[in-house]
């Protein structure tokens, strides 16, 4: 039988606390744009899975999702509930655990480098565009074609940007912590 460290620091208990907060904190403002509106919760998610690894970014994103599915008002326009993973952007709400999955673990793998966090983060938008599209045409029963236009295309450029900026913050959050973790 295979036995599983579960232990974590104090230290990286509050760091997965606090980039759950921001996630949290950045997710419910919204710019209403269509079906799917458009947040800063990616780039909090970006951010926290290339600081804190996968690991620990995947249980941040986790604790979002979990808080807001029991009613935390944590996502878009300020809603909590498990009505709102039900609903149509429900794919996009779990596809951020997939997307800190794939950033995290990539960044974890490739070493601190510039390519590793384009590399990953582009692979977790992928996958966090995967899931939500997937489940917005079951939600509506809409084409790919159609649900690539509504849930994908106006979308695109914004990450893009956001993965420029995470790309920037993250390396630097990531080298404090290691710093602290020296102390």
């Amino acid at each position: 039988m295979k036995h599983y460290n579960i232990r974590f620091s104090v230290r990286d208990m509050v760091n997965t606390a606090l980039f759950t907060a921001v996630i949290c904190a950045v997710a419910p403002f919204v710019i209403p744009i269509g079906p799917i509106p458009l947040t800063l919760a990616s780039l909090a998610v970006y951010i926290a899975a290339g600081t804190l690894g996968l690991r620990y970014g995947v249980i941040s994103v986790m604790l979002y999702v979990a808080l807001g599915a029991v009613g935390m008002p944590v996502f878009s326009n300020f809603e909590g509930g498990f009505y709102k993973i039900a609903g149509l952007t429900g794919g996009f709400i779990i596809g951020y655990i997939l997307c800190a999955a794939a950033a995290g673990a990539i960044i974890d793998a490739l070493g601190n480098s510039l390519l590793s966090y384009v590399l990953g983060m582009v692979a977790g938008t992928v996958l966090l565009y995967t899931c939500g599209v997937v489940w917005f045409m079951l939600q509506t029963g809409s084409p790919l074609a159609a649900s690539l236009i509504l849930c994908v295309v106006p979308f695109l450029p914004g990450d893009a940007l956001k993965i420029v900026l995470a790309c920037i913050t993250a390396p630097k959050l990531r080298e404090a912590l290691s710093k602290l973790k020296a102390l």
